[in-house]
């Protein structure tokens, strides 16, 4: 069965600068902006902002 383009994988990488990624899906058709997430940084062991990157 073929993926849906309306739901793409998205990379989410952390804000703190130590190159951790999130892998994850979006919904583009209800939040076509950038998306914002706040979790876990295992290298800053803190939670921190990560965003979408393109």
């Amino acid at each position: 069965m073929a993926r849906s383009t309306a739901r793409p994988v998205v990379k989410l990488r952390s804000t703190a600068g130590t190159g951790v990624t999130y892998v994850t899906r979006k919904n583009r058709l209800s939040d076509p902006d950038r998306m914002v997430l706040r979790k876990y940084d295992p290298v800053a062991r803190e939670h921190v902002l990560f965003r979408e990157e393109r």
